[in-house]
């Protein structure tokens, strides 16, 4: 049985089931650019409006301040129905009497989006009235946006506590796919951390040395870590207030048990742009005008290798600046490895993160991994070992 009440367990027909998902989607000009949320909610909404529901959407669009026409979620609900094959209403507020009337005119079966949550301060501050007023439109709370669970407001925690509350179908592939990755994993497990910054990620470094039994590091924080250790890495991107921070994560990871995998081999360039004069060098050879910008050959098979070795992987972040050519090659190579790994069975593989959805994309790997998370900040505080709030609320009392 699963720590979670999912729409297995749910009621819904006949009845206003409101539904939390995650429609903020990048626009331009009016027109959703990439429709991959949207995408990922569509099993859930018609699951329920085929079993007789009254779907009743709910959602946050950007970060406005009060009312903001340019953050109507109106564009996004055409694109959703459009995707959807099958008519979406619209009501103007997501409280009060044009909410109320649009979805007392629903029949079973119907469904309908609210407008942003986000236009009223209350949601973001889970006011209790703000709560109550969103629940007078609902008789069941279905949550399926884990990418908003991170967040303790109104309609991803509050609405969980005052309405019978379930995991959507998204939800419950998340939450299932991250336990199978770092809460009862099959080990080995290796993860890898990659990105421009330790800073950013020294929660998730602490966390992660203690759990998984291989950790590559890659991305610009590498060269922090290669810093630390007494390595020149001349112009590259190198927080150097932070090298004994980086020692103190090597230490741990000696004491948990967890190796730790740094580049062998880096491809460098004295500037940053794409087909950039670039070279291979050791990573004991690194010039005073060299930039880091990839890993090099050599820390390709040696990750190839390990990955060869493990069970489980968990990855967020890339190897290099995989937006330009041709310091994507690491990132390309090992997203690669890993999906034809996975794909024959021999890997559970579960990525997340914006960059790093947008870097498996890139390597056309993403869609042969076990599975990739649209969620970056609540998927990033999963991995550091945080309790997520709007997951809470949805636990098995």
């Amino acid at each position: 049985m699963t720590l979670f009440r999912t729409l297995d367990d749910a009621s819904v027909s006949g009845k206003r089931v409101l539904v939390r998902v995650d429609l903020n989607v990048p626009m331009e000009e009016g027109r959703v650019t990439d429709a991959t949320r949207i995408d990922r909610i569509l099993p859930t909404i018609r699951e329920i409006a085929d079993k007789g529901g009254k779907v009743i959407l709910l959602a946050h669009f950007g970060r406005p301040k009060g009312v903001d026409p340019k953050r109507s979620l109106k564009p996004v609900a055409a694109e959703l129905a459009k995707r959807l094959g099958r008519p979406v209403g619209f009501a103007d507020d997501c409280i009060g009497d044009s909410a109320k009337r649009v979805v007392e005119a629903m029949k079973n079966g119907d469904i309908i989006c609210l407008e942003n949550t986000r236009f009223h301060k209350e949601e973001e501050k889970n006011e209790s009235d703000f709560v109550k007023a969103l629940a007078a439109n609902g008789d069941v709370y279905v949550n399926d946006a884990f990418s908003a669970a991170h967040r303790a407001h109104a309609s991803t925690e509050g609405l969980a506590k005052v309405l019978s509350a379930y995991a959507g179908r998204t939800m419950q592939a998340e939450i299932e796919a991250l336990a199978k990755a770092l809460e009862q994993p099959v080990r080995p497990v290796l993860a890898v951390v990659g990105g421009a910054k330790v800073s950013t990620k020294l929660e998730l470094l602490g966390n992660l040395v203690k759990k998984v039994n291989i950790l590559v590091i890659g991305g610009g924080m590498a060269n922090t870590f290669l810093a630390a250790k007494g390595k020149a890495v001349g112009k590259s991107l190198c927080e150097k207030d932070l090298l004994d921070t980086a020692r103190n994560v090597l230490n741990t990871a000696k004491a948990s048990g967890c190796e730790i995998v740094l580049p062998v081999d880096a491809t460098v360039a004295s500037e940053f742009k794409a087909h950039a004069a670039n070279k291979v060098v050791s990573v004991d050879a690194v010039g005073s005008d060299d930039m880091i910008l990839d890993i090099g050959p050599q820390s390709i098979k040696t990750v190839a290798a390990k990955l060869a070795t493990a069970k489980t992987l968990v990855w967020n972040g890339p190897f290099g600046a995989f937006e330009l050519e041709p310091f994507d090659t690491g990132t390309n190579a090992v997203a690669r490895e890993a999906a034809r790994l996975t794909k024959a069975g021999a890997l559970l593989s579960v990525a997340g993160g914006g960059d790093t959805v947008a870097a498996l994309n890139h390597a056309g790997a993403a869609d042969d991994f076990t599975y990739v998370s649209t969620a970056g900040g609540a998927f990033l505080e999963w991995l550091e070992g945080k309790p997520l709030p709007g997951v809470d609320a949805l636990r098995r009392s």
